[in-house]
C-alpha cells in the first residue's frame, strides 16, 4: 500500500511547470498564462490537462459510441496514455489498483451500458476510500429534457437511471450537458475525489467533448486545497485524556487498521510506536501500511486466525490503540474479536473515542498519534511479553520427489521473492490468509480488497497497480474461480508490456466459498489456464507460461520468471488439491458461517 493523497499530490504540468507548494500550506498553486490554440481549448481536453495535473498518466477505458470523440481529445494530450481493456469492470478494478499505488486513478467508459457494468468496481472503490475518477460518455445534450428514447437506456424518456445507481457509491456525481459550467462541475468533481478520497462520477455529452470553450483557453491552474486541520484545543484534550489512558496501562499494545492510507498517517503511526515502545501489529486489511520489519512488530490480528502469537498479546492488554480499524464481519471472524470496549482506544481519521468515556471530534489522526507520541511513556512490556512466548513457526513438512505441490510449500517459496522491487496482489479467497502470513521486507508494496471481497478484483488489480508503479514487479496470487471472472485483461497486461508474475492456484472451486457453506455451485469447470493464457498472447508480446505439479517444477518456474524471463508476463497454474486450505481459513470460515446462519432474533 504504497501511496494516498491527502493534500494534493503535485506533478510536472503540461509546459513543463512543476507546482511548489507554499511554506506549510501542503498545497499547489502554479500559475500559468499559457494560451491553447481552438483545437486544444476544448473540454476533452481540458480533462485530459486536469488528469495529468493530478498525477494520472494512464486511464484505463471501453470504447463505446457516446466517448469516442472524448476519447480523441484524451489521447490527444500528452503525457496521457489511454489504456483499452477488455470489459468496463475491469477498467474499473484497473484504476483501483492504480490508485493505490498513485493515489488517484481514473476509467472512462459509455452511457449506461458501461457505467453499470463499471459500477461494481466503483463500489469497491468507494468501500476502499480510494479516489478514482469515473468518467462517462453521456447522451448528445440536445437529447436531454425530450421525450426521446436512446439506445443503451432501459427504454424509457428519463436517462438518470445511470446517474442514480452511481450517487450511492461515489461523493460527487457531474452531469456536463452544457460548457458554459462544464469547467466547474469537472474541477469540482476532480477537487472532491481527493479531498474525501472516494470515487466520483463525470457525465460528458457526446457532443461536447471536441467543442472549444473560452474557459478552456488557458492552462488550468493546478488544485489548490486547504489543508484539513484539527481543532487545537480538542486535540489538546484528546491527547490529554489518551496519555492518561495509556500511561496507567500495564502491557498496552497499537494495532494499525486500513484507514491509516485515507488519514494519510503511517508515519505518525510509526512514530508512536518508536516513542511508545509498545508491540505493534495490524489489521488484516492494515497489512502493508505499516513496516513489518520494525522492531516491535509482532504481526496481524485477525481474532482467532491472527498469526501466531499476536492474539495472545493482543487481547490480554490491558489498553489497546487501534488506529484507523473497520471491525466488520470478515475482520472480526464472524465477530468473535475477544477485545472488551473500555480497554480501547479508536482512533480514526477525524476523531478519537477512549474507552467508554469521552469522544473528540474535529481531530486529525495524524495530528493526534503525532501529538501522543511526545506524551506518552516507555511501554514495552508487551513486546517482551510476546518475545518470551514466541516460537518461530515451522516449516511446511519437505516434499517427497514428485510429490504433489501443497499451498503452503508455494507460499514458502513465494516469500522468498519478495523484495522491495516487488508488490503482493491478494486475490479474494485462500490467498487472503496465506498472503497474510507473508513477511514483507522494507519497501514490498501489498494490497488486497477485503471490505468489498468481490471476486476476480485482483486481475484489474493487477494490470492498474504495474501501469503505476513501473518500478516494481507485482506478484499476483490468485484463485482459479476469481480467475474465471476476469481472466480477460490478461491481455492489456500483455499488449502494455507489463512483467507481472501471476500464481495461479487451480484448486477446481470456489475454496473460501466451500469453507464458509459447500455445495455443488462451488465446482467450477476446470480450463486449460495456460492454455487459455498462451492462446490470449497469439505470438504478440512477451509472454511465459508454466504449469506445475510439485515443487522441483516450480523451483524452476520460479527460477525462470525471475531469470531468463524477467521480462516477460509469467503465467504459473499452480495444480493444488482441492482440500488444501490454509489452517487460518479453516477456523474463519466456520466462524463466518456460523455468523451468518444465526437464527432471527425473537420479535
Amino acid at each position: 500500500m504504497d501511496s494516498s493523497i491527502d493534500n494534493v499530490h503535485v506533478v510536472a504540468t503540461a509546459n513543463g511547470n512543476v507546482g511548489c507548494p507554499p511554506k506549510n500550506s501542503g498545497v499547489c498553486c502554479v500559475q500559468s498564462s499559457a494560451q491553447f490554440s481552438s483545437g486544444e481549448a476544448t473540454l476533452g481536453r481540458h480533462l485530459a490537462r486536469r488528469l495529468v495535473q493530478i498525477g494520472v498518466s494512464d486511464v484505463f477505458s471501453v470504447p463505446g459510441d457516446f466517448n469516442l470523440t472524448l476519447l480523441d481529445h484524451l489521447i490527444a494530450e500528452p503525457g496521457l496514455n489511454l489504456v483499452g481493456c477488455c470489459n468496463e469492470l475491469n477498467a474499473g478494478y484497473a484504476a483501483d489498483g492504480y490508485a493505490r499505488s498513485r493515489g488517484v486513478g481514473a476509467c472512462v467508459v459509455t452511457f449506461t451500458v458501461g457505467g453499470l457494468s463499471v459500477l461494481n468496481a466503483i463500489a469497491g472503490a468507494y468501500s476502499e476510500n480510494l479516489p478514482l475518477i469515473c468518467i462517462v460518455g453521456g447522451p448528445n445534450s440536445n437529447d436531454y429534457g425530450t421525450n426521446r428514447i436512446l439506445h443503451h437506456t432501459i427504454g424509457l424518456p428519463d436517462f438518470s437511471q445511470e446517474l442514480r445507481c452511481f450517487q450511492t457509491v461515489t461523493c460527487y456525481q457531474a452531469v456536463v450537458n452544457n460548457l458554459e459550467d462544464a469547467h466547474e462541475l469537472i474541477d469540482t468533481a476532480i477537487s472532491t475525489a481527493l479531498k474525501e478520497s472516494k470515487p466520483v462520477y463525470i457525465s460528458v455529452a457526446c457532443n461536447l467533448a471536441a467543442i472549444p470553450h473560452p474557459t478552456f483557453s488557458l492552462e488550468p491552474i493546478p488544485f489548490s486545497r486547504s489543508p484539513k486541520l484539527s481543532n487545537t484545543m480538542g486535540l489538546e484534550a484528546a491527547v490529554e485524556a489518551a496519555a492518561v489512558f495509556l500511561n496507567k496501562a500495564v502491557k498496552p499494545v497499537m494495532v494499525g487498521g486500513p484507514k491509516l492510507r485515507v488519514a494519510n498517517a503511517s508515519k505518525a503511526f510509526v512514530e508512536l510506536a518508536d516513542a511508545s515502545g509498545y508491540a505493534l501489529a495490524v489489521t488484516p486489511s492494515g497489512k502493508g501500511l505499516v513496516p513489518e520489519h520494525h522492531p516491535h512488530f509482532i504481526g496481524t490480528y485477525w481474532g482467532a486466525v491472527s498469526t501466531a502469537f499476536c492474539a495472545e498479546i493482543v487481547e490480554s492488554a490491558d489498553a489497546y490503540v487501534f488506529a484507523g480499524p473497520i471491525f466488520n464481519d470478515y475482520s472480526s471472524v464472524g465477530y468473535s474479536l475477544l477485545l472488551k470496549k473500555d480497554k480501547a482506544l479508536i482512533v480514526q481519521p477525524d476523531r478519537v473515542l477512549i474507552g467508554n468515556g469521552p469522544t473528540f471530534g474535529c481531530i486529525l489522526m495524524k495530528d493526534f498519534l503525532q501529538a501522543l507520541a511526545k506524551r506518552i511513556k516507555k511501554n514495552t512490556t508487551a513486546y517482551e511479553n510476546y518475545h518470551r512466548i514466541f516460537t518461530p513457526e515451522g516449516n511446511p513438512l519437505p516434499c517427497a520427489p514428485e510429490e504433489p505441490l501443497r499451498v503452503n510449500v508455494l507460499f514458502q517459496h513465494i516469500q522468498k521473492m519478495l523484495s522491495s522491487d516487488t508488490a503482493v496482489i491478494a486475490e479474494t479467497g485462500d490467498s487472503w490468509f496465506n498472503c497474510q502470513k507473508l513477511k514483507l521486507p522494507k519497501g514490498c508494496g501489498y494490497e488486497f480488497q477485503m471490505q468489498y471481497g468481490s471476486i476476480g478484483w485482483s486481475v484489474g488489480a493487477t494490470l492498474g497497480y504495474a501501469q503505476a508503479a513501473t518500478d516494481k514487479r507485482v506478484i499476483g496470487c490468485i484463485g482459479d474461480g476469481s480467475f474465471q471472472v476476469t481472466a480477460q485483461d490478461v491481455s492489456t497486461m500483455l499488449r502494455w508490456g507489463q512483467k507481472s508474475i501471476i500464481f495461479l492456484i487451480n484448486n477446481g472451486g470456489y475454496t473460501i466459498e466451500v469453507q464458509i457453506h459447500d455445495g455443488p455451485y462451488n465446482v467450477i469447470k476446470n480450463w486449460n489456464y495456460t492454455g487459455l493464457v498462451e492462446a490470449i498472447h497469439n505470438g504478440q508480446g512477451n509472454c511465459w507460461t508454466k504449469k506445475v505439479f510439485c515443487e522441483e517444477d516450480l523451483i524452476e518456474a520460479i527460477e525462470m520468471a525471475t531469470g531468463e524471463k524477467k521480462d516477460c508476463l509469467c503465467f504459473i497454474e499452480v495444480i493444488a488439491h482441492k482440500d488444501d486450505t490454509s489452517k487460518e481459513l479453516l477456523e474463519w470460515g466456520s466462524r463466518v458461517s456460523a455468523a451468518n446462519s444465526r437464527p432471527p432474533n425473537p420479535h
